[in-house]
């Protein structure tokens, strides 16, 4: 996964929900533009927790996107 490919998404108009999948499986949900945020050398993203805490992940360690559009899900890798 490459950060232009999270970026695109990120930047989509309009914005669609999307899940960050890391290699260990975790699925992290971006619901919102504002609720994720890219390091200054865009080597680490930032997704913010229903909780008020966030999630710190190296983009190497990202390995899909998934899209929710209208309920259905796609892979995109």
């Amino acid at each position: 996964m490459t950060v232009r490919e999270i970026r695109e998404l990120y930047s989509a108009a309009p914005f669609k929900p999307f899940e960050i999948v890391l290699t260990n499986g975790t699925r992290l949900l971006v619901d919102h533009p504002e609720f994720l945020s890219f390091s200054r050398d865009f080597r680490t993203v930032y997704v913010s927790k229903r909780n008020g805490g966030a999630d710190r992940v190296d983009v190497k360690l990202i390995v899909a996107l998934d899209e929710s559009p209208n309920g259905a899900r796609k892979r995109k890798q």
